[in-house]
């Protein structure tokens, strides 16, 4: 027994020695290996090449976001583009609907109204007397049926001659009428044919032919009003048809920018926006 104890005092002792001086290492995780210790150099490379791969991402994400923003900013140029020609288009339409209202009223005879603010606004910078001859006729209304009335009522002095004509001017008109000498396509000079004339340029809205005729007939004098009001009727036609005529020129609006048009004539931004290539991590 005494032996036996003194061996193992012996062997106790040595193994406390071997424990305290490193002899003896003594791993108390199991029967499990134990994992192994990465070098520094290992370590340095994992992180090199997750940092590499993070870079990647985020200049793909930047690329990506870049091609969204320039698509947009081209969405929106056109965007732009396509509302100002639609504003071009509008305005074009509401002047072209005042210029034919105002024509409307005219040849009717009534007030312009409110149509009068319209045409000044519309038309008042670049066809101011166009826009002045149309308010004064609508102030002093003529229309051609009223033209046609007055003319029925005036023909027999008309075709009659002027009542300060004497005997000898009257036998001399009618001598002259007697013999006419015309080519066979001119029309008759003589009243009765005049007359008919104008009732034909009235009824077809040729004031300008009515003019002419009555101008050459015997008693001109007593439609000196008739003529004045058929001027003015005819001076409004043309400022109605100048103002129309304004309202169908207005400036084109400018074509629309397609993206992908862009993105051709303009080669320099497209490359811009190209990502440069990842340096590569120092070895």
């Amino acid at each position: 027994m005494l032996a036996v104890l003194f061996l193992l005092a012996l062997l106790a002792g040595g193994a406390w020695y071997g424990w305290q001086t490193g002899w003896l290492e003594v791993h108390v995780s199991g029967f499990a290996p134990a994992s192994p210790i990465p070098s520094p150099s290992a370590s340095m490379s994992q992180a090199a090449a997750q940092t590499t791969a993070n870079l990647a991402a985020t200049d793909a994400a930047l690329t990506a976001a870049a091609a969204k923003v320039s698509a947009l900013e081209q969405r929106l140029a056109e965007l732009n583009q396509q509302a100002a020609a639609a504003a071009g288009q509008a305005t074009q339409a509401e002047a072209l609907l005042v210029a034919f209202a105002a024509r409307r009223a005219i040849e009717r005879g009534q007030p312009l109204g409110y149509l009068e603010t319209q045409l000044r606004v519309r038309f008042g910078s670049t066809q101011q007397s166009a826009v002045d001859r149309v308010i004064a006729s609508a102030q002093k209304p003529v229309t051609l049926s009223m033209l046609s009335e007055t003319f029925e009522k005036l023909g027999p002095q008309l075709i009659g001659g002027a009542q300060s004509e004497g005997t000898w001017d009257w036998l001399t008109r009618q001598m002259g009428e007697l013999f006419v000498i015309r080519h066979a396509d001119s029309p008759s000079p003589t009243a009765e044919s005049r007359a008919i004339r104008v009732r034909e340029a009235l009824a077809g809205g040729r004031i300008d032919v009515a003019i002419a005729e009555v101008e050459r007939m015997p008693g001109k004098d007593a439609a000196t009003e008739w003529l004045a009001h058929a001027r003015d009727f005819v001076a409004a036609q043309r400022a109605l048809d100048q103002l129309e005529t304004a309202a169908l020129s207005f400036p084109p609006t400018p074509p629309v920018v397609k993206p992908e048009a862009a993105a051709q004539t303009n080669p320099a931004s497209s490359a811009a926006t190209e990502p440069a290539p990842a340096a590569s991590p120092a070895a």
